[in-house]
């Protein structure tokens, strides 16, 4: 399935699980991206109805309770909803390690176009006056933000475009320039970077997003290269940047019989009357402090306070992006 049609689907499924009512094609049309058309035009409304009944019948292969109805005894044509309380999945526990995985999903949900496509579609159902559930849509919204590089550089490796960008490096005082064939962007360790060809070093290289310094620039026409076929961008990436040395010292204390994650991570437990004292080795505060918050309060920083710093600043962090989440919603 091409990523145009699945960014149609996804929109599609988020129109209908956000509205009460049954939508009809026409509504449908104007709201979701990707079914603009004339509908004065015969030859493009037909091309419309035929995208959007293969849109149907793929979503009721998936599996989504698409619902056909009208809202009123006095609709003529059907319109289309999805059954929320058949799609609804139940209460499903994650591990901390497992919230990251879907963190880091969240990240590249929010860059791939789709919540922006999404919110406006919302927007547009509620200025056609329809009841649009605010809460409905609340899990597919990101929470997290990435490397600003991230959306360029992906659009990049996807499309097979040429690029240019200002790179840092730390034993450098000034960026460089680089040219690169981005095969693919990465997550590892905690950070972005992009795997391709360095046009001036002839030569496989990788990057940091986070050290990528203004724009990124697409030099290159759209399907300019090719990547080699089952290239590992992870094994690229991994022989890069080396083994994390470790050196730094975490004390935290956990809830008695909780953290099992931390504990078996850490390199000393002591047992105590308030819980139980880990020493867990670290190489970066921030990366810590990442996986820390998601024990939540089962576990509390002791030392050192470059942990706990980071570990308030990335709660604050959290506080304030669902307070916009909240203050948004009750905007709506």
């Amino acid at each position: 399935m091409s990523r145009t049609r699945t960014e149609r689907l996804v929109n599609l499924v988020i129109c209908l699980l956000s509205t009460r009512r049954f939508l009809t094609a026409a509504q449908i049309a104007a709201t979701v991206p990707g079914y603009e058309h004339d509908p004065d035009d015969a030859r493009d409304h037909e091309a419309f109805q035929r995208k959007f009944e293969r849109d149907k019948a793929e979503l009721r292969e998936l599996g989504v309770p698409l619902e056909t109805g009208t809202a009123s005894v006095f609709d003529s044509e059907p319109g289309y909803r999805i059954a929320r309380r058949e799609y609804a999945l139940p209460d499903i526990p994650l591990e901390p390690d497992e919230a990251a995985a879907v963190g880091i999903a969240a990240r590249l949900w929010q860059h791939a176009g789709l919540a922006a496509a999404a919110s406006s579609g919302l927007a547009k159902l509620r200025a056609a006056g329809v009841d649009v559930d605010p809460q409905a849509t609340l899990g597919l919204e990101p929470m997290v933000t990435v490397d600003p590089a991230f959306a360029p550089l992906t659009a990049a490796a996807r499309d097979r475009r040429e690029v240019g960008f200002d790179y840092r490096v730390p034993d450098q005082d000034a960026p460089t320039r680089r040219r690169l064939q981005p095969w693919g962007v990465v997550c590892w360790r905690g950070r972005w970077y992009v795997v391709g060809h360095d046009l001036d070093r002839e030569a496989t290289r990788c990057f940091r997003l986070s050290r990528v310094v203004g724009a990124v620039r697409v030099t290159g026409d759209p399907s300019a290269y090719e990547p080699p076929a089952g290239v590992d961008l992870i094994s690229h990436v991994a022989r890069w940047s080396g083994p994390v040395e470790r050196t730094g010292r975490a004390t935290v204390l956990a809830a008695p019989g909780r953290a099992a994650g931390l504990r078996r991570w850490a390199v000393e437990v002591v047992a105590g009357p308030d819980g139980d004292r880990l020493v867990l080795p670290y190489a970066d505060p921030e990366s810590l402090a990442r996986h820390l918050v998601g024990y939540g309060p089962d576990v509390r920083v002791l030392d050192p306070p470059e942990v706990r710093e980071a570990v308030i600043q990335r709660l604050k962090e959290i506080a304030s992006r669902h307070d916009d989440l909240a203050t948004a919603g009750g905007s709506r």
